[in-house]
């Protein structure tokens, strides 16, 4: 089997497994990217994404940029020579020359049965909707949102639909 260079993008809770399966893989996990720590809580203290803070126990490189589009944040990519790209909620559109810079292209796990529930918040769009049965959908990413081919979706059931009488 080939070991892969794989960079991974993600920010929250939601992305935090996958990161970890990518780590205790025979693959490199050779960068991650994750958005920059914001300020939590009362006393707005400043925050990594629990993605950030996975890959620093790790001593993966943790790459924060502001854009996406930045030609320095293109440069940091290309250093790292991935060979996948894998996303995870990242919470950023990625350009075309990032889909186009790994041999293997990029890959996302989004946390809806896509097509349904394309961009962002698939989850809360579901729990609102009153949905009983949701899932995984991992996919080829191209230039549209949420659009690219479906490698695999895995449906799940959710032990109860939201509704007037359970929420406030």
């Amino acid at each position: 089997m080939q070991t892969l260079r794989i960079v991974f993008m993600g920010t929250p809770d939601f992305a935090v497994p996958c990161l970890q399966t990518l780590l205790d893989s025979p693959h490199s996990v050779v960068g991650v990217f994750t958005q920059p720590d914001k300020p939590q809580g009362r006393k707005m203290v400043l925050t990594p994404p629990p993605v950030k803070v996975l890959a620093a126990e790790n001593g993966v490189p943790v790459f924060q940029p502001e854009k996406m589009k930045d030609p320095a944040t293109l440069e940091q990519l290309k250093s790292l020579a991935p060979d996948l790209i894998v996303v995870v909620a990242y919470g950023r559109i990625l350009p075309r020359a990032v889909l186009e810079l790994p041999r293997y292209g990029c890959i996302n796990v989004h946390a809806s049965l896509l097509p349904k529930y394309r961009g962002a918040a698939p989850i809360q769009w579901a729990i609102l909707d009153g949905e009983t049965e949701t899932g995984v959908t991992i996919m080829q990413m191209d230039a549209g949102l949420d659009t690219g081919d479906v490698h695999r979706s895995r449906r799940g059931h959710r032990r109860y639909a939201a509704g007037q009488e359970n929420t406030h």
